[in-house]
């Protein structure tokens, strides 16, 4: 389990003779709250908002330079979802490396395999019109990667922060920003160079990565001298661990029917609508919005500390289907961009409790293998939602899926109060 090393108050001796024992002489005295920004966080800041900014990057330049060689639109579809699929099949075996290996060598590793991928990317579309064949290679290795990097990420944030809320909300804003400004940095280098500068932009960002975890102290983890046993089986452990929370699974049993029919039809659907009615510029304005929106959720994550951190998080998922329901009801662009407002800003507070409360009611030795299970089921049913949004959008409509999925929210906040171990589960200090 995850060690409190300081409180906001230490006992400290006290020599005055009006005490009659020594533990008489232990009085609280307050002492300042432990400092987020160690040499180790920075790091670790830095490794995430340059890792962020890369992954934005991707599908402008993808998207760029496909495109830009006469390739079918459907070339970019292709390209994107062979890395989420990569991503999705290796992931478990991500947590597992990294609960084997330590999560910050799985980290190197996993940026050192990406950043060459990168780098012929960026000389591929910079000297021509790489093959397909090529592109979709490369693509399923810079998945296979992001799916050896991600389990560490919530593994090492307790490990090098004392206050895990206060960092993981910091962390949020970064990223909300970075996801605003990768998309237009791509767009700049391609429209100054070419898809490849992009692509070389994007290596960098690995590069910065990996020598920041390189830079990075933090000391092993004690195993109490536990001999780990087959790569199946220690899969199989991590399932054990995980049946063992009912609040973690429950949330995320949750989770996989929101991913299906409400996170993963809204993505396409939304840049559907938003641009067949009002044009790419307002859509892209719109996730800028959305975007910002994400910034101020990690903000208020900074400033609240609910005592029971998932209901917290749950009542502020509400702010998603009012999203919904004003794009399925042909709002004007005013009032959609209000609303993507308050859907950013409410499902980043949601991830701050969410990952949270993972971080600090999850063993240290489990950890990486029980985010792996998270998002391996989170991405898969968004996966297949956003696969079936099209097909089912072309028979009922688009409007109607869109307030289907704000009916489905609702009733997902609904669940996730309604079921006791999550809404009930504390705080920890």
């Amino acid at each position: 389990m995850v060690v409190q090393t300081s409180r906001w108050y230490d006992w400290l001796p006290v020599t005055d003779n009006t005490y009659k024992s020594e533990a008489d002489a232990l009085i609280p005295l307050p002492v300042a709250p432990p400092a987020l920004w160690n040499r180790n966080f920075r790091l670790f800041f830095t490794a995430r908002a340059a890792a962020v900014l890369g992954e934005g990057m991707v599908p402008v330049a993808f998207a760029a330079g496909l495109l830009g060689a006469g390739r079918p639109g459907s070339s970019v579809g292709y390209a994107l979802g062979l890395w989420t699929a990569a991503f999705a099949v290796f992931v478990l075996f991500g947590g597992v490396l990294a609960d084997r290996f330590t999560a910050r060598r799985m980290m190197i590793t996993a940026d050192l395999l990406r950043l060459p991928g990168a780098a012929l990317l960026a000389v591929a579309f910079a000297v021509g019109s790489p093959p397909l064949w090529a592109v979709y290679g490369l693509s399923v290795v810079a998945g296979v990667g992001a799916a050896l990097f991600q389990p560490g990420v919530a593994s090492t944030i307790p490990r090098i922060a004392a206050d895990v809320q206060r960092a993981n909300a910091v962390l949020r804003v970064a990223e909300a920003l970075m996801t605003m400004v990768g998309p237009a940095l791509a767009g700049l280098l391609v429209a100054a160079w070419n898809a490849g500068a992009a692509f070389a932009a994007n290596a960098a960002t690995f590069a910065v990565s990996a020598v920041c975890f390189l830079l990075m102290r933090i000391p092993p983890m004690a195993d109490g001298g536990r001999v780990r046993g087959s790569f199946v089986s220690e899969l199989a452990l991590g399932w054990r661990e995980f049946r063992a929370r009912s609040w973690l699974w429950g949330v995320i049993s949750i989770w996989t029917v929101y991913g299906l029919t409400v996170a993963g039809p809204m993505v396409p659907l939304t840049a559907n609508l938003v641009t067949g009615g009002h044009g790419s510029a307002v859509y892209g304005a719109l996730m800028a919005v959305n975007g910002a929106g994400s910034a101020l959720g990690g903000l208020l994550a900074l400033r609240i500390r609910p005592r029971r951190p998932l209901a917290s998080g749950a009542v502020a998922l509400l702010g998603l289907p009012v999203n919904l329901a004003l794009l399925g009801l042909g709002a004007p662009v005013a009032a959609l961009a209000a609303g993507q407002f308050v859907a950013g800003t409410a499902f980043a507070y949601w991830l701050v409790m969410w990952s949270t409360a993972v971080q600090t009611h999850v063993p240290q030795e489990a950890l990486n293998r029980m985010h792996a299970y998270d998002v391996a089921g989170s991405l898969l049913m968004m996966g297949v939602g956003r696969a079936l949004s099209g097909p089912v959008a072309g028979v009922v409509g688009t409007e109607a899926v869109l307030l289907a999925g704000a009916g489905i929210a609702v009733l997902v906040v609904a669940a996730l109060l309604v079921v006791r171990p999550i809404r009930n589960l504390p705080r920890v200090a």
